[in-house]
């Protein structure tokens, strides 16, 4: 499946927020990636807002912590 997502680097102020993922009222994604972070983490973090969206997580009836624990547990 093919999906449209747009990037965004915000500063989050602090380092221990590396991304944040919203799904856009027609169906695309945007990934906010936090400008405080080197080039590694922010491709760590990238890749692991893609495994989000293409998992369908955001279809998930499950919280934003039990999303991530489970994804936490199968990296």
């Amino acid at each position: 499946m093919t999906y449209d997502v747009f990037v965004q680097y915000i500063d989050f102020k602090t380092g221990k927020v590396a991304e944040a993922v919203t799904k856009n009222e027609d169906g695309s994604y945007t990934v906010f990636l936090n400008s405080r972070l080197n080039q590694e983490r922010l491709c760590e973090a990238y890749l692991h807002a893609l495994k989000h969206i293409n998992n369908c997580d955001f279809a998930s009836n499950c919280s934003a912590d039990q999303i991530e624990a489970f994804s936490h547990c199968t990296e």
